[in-house]
């Protein structure tokens, strides 16, 4: 369900949330047993009591089942809806990944160093401790001791590795990719020591913007982003034409269904919002009006389905803008040979 930052929008939150758990009931009871409904729909009201709504982000998704009870808050907006299914729908959260922009913004200097985690061109959080961190070892202002251009490279580049190591140790919580805002003589710097250079886009956003506002500095930010997002947009769509060119694509849904239960789909193409509820009969796919996606046996959205199960082969999905892939109806295929 779409959620709100602030007062008072999110108090109105709970109260959805509340209305969705109904529809949960109801459908429940219709799909499964008393008992085993009962228990589901009384792990889902713990759940939802755990939620302080006052740190709500754009959505929020719960995850139920007899051995899971957890939440997540996405900084993107989701459709709202309820999904009863064998396997959890994580379509948002794979959205978030890859189809928009989320990221850390690290803002250094060889004396300081912020750390600001971005949506796209919105602030998500600024990281208190340890950061902002202070190179306490730099001697660049004691001029009098005339210290060699070695040591203090050297002591800059003690500095650099040890808030690389702070970052990654945030990103084994959230893996997310790393934009430097520094000069260019600090950006090849700090690359010498980086342990994930893969993590860190290749450019970076110039000048020291120490001073500035996280959210000034991360408007500016967006704009680097969105022309790197730009060029690997237009490189994945000419992947996409090229194995258009070579035969080596798929638009039929039951052929990308059974090329993925083989392991032969690299990726996936989709356009955004795309959704389609879907029966399984002898293994094909057959699709249903929206109208019967809350009926028993109903997978809610095959999309999200064919999504995990190409990712667990070691496939990736592109999520194209509407419009993008109006010859295929939508949704594509490149094959691994």
């Amino acid at each position: 369900m779409n959620s709100h930052r602030t007062k008072p929008d999110y108090l109105k939150d709970e109260l959805v949330l509340k209305n969705h758990i109904k529809e949960v009931e109801t459908r429940l009871l219709a799909d499964t047993t008393k008992k085993d409904a009962a228990k589901l729909i009384d792990k889902l009201h713990a759940l939802a009591k755990e939620i302080d709504h006052s740190r709500n982000l754009d959505s929020l998704l719960l995850f139920v089942n007899h051995d899971v009870a957890e939440y997540s808050r996405l900084p993107i907006k989701v459709v709202d809806r309820v999904i009863i299914d064998n396997t959890f729908a994580t379509r948002d959260l794979v959205r978030s990944i890859h189809a928009e922009s989320h990221y850390y913004l690290l803002v250094l200097s060889q004396d300081k160093a912020r750390l600001i985690e971005a949506l796209n061109d919105k602030v998500v959080k600024e990281f208190g401790s340890p950061f902002p961190m202070e190179n306490q070892q730099s001697f660049t202002k004691n001029k009098t001791q005339a210290a060699t251009a070695s040591r203090q490279s050297s002591l800059i580049g003690e500095f650099f590795n040890q808030v690389d190591k702070e970052v990654n140790s945030i990103r084994k919580q959230n893996p997310l990719p790393v934009l430097i805002s520094t000069v260019e003589e600090n950006y090849s710097e700090y690359l010498k020591v980086a342990d994930e250079k893969q993590s860190i886009y290749d450019t970076y956003l110039n000048k020291n913007r120490m001073a500035k506002k996280d959210h000034a500095i991360v408007s500016e930010a967006y704009k680097i982003i969105e022309t790197y997002n730009t060029k690997r947009n237009n490189d994945r769509k000419a992947e996409l034409l090229k194995a258009v060119s070579e035969n080596k694509f798929l638009s039929d849904t039951n052929d990308i269904w059974r090329a993925i239960s083989q392991g032969k789909i690299q990726t996936l193409f989709i356009e955004q919002g795309l959704f389609q509820p879907a029966i399984l009969e002898d293994d094909k796919i057959v699709y249903v009006s929206e109208d019967h996606r809350t009926d028993k046996d109903v997978i809610d959205d095959i999309y999200d389905e064919m999504i995990e199960m190409n990712m667990d082969f070691g496939g990736d999905v592109v999520f194209l803008p509407k419009g993008e892939l109006d010859k295929f109806n939508g949704f594509g295929a490149v094959t691994r040979y």
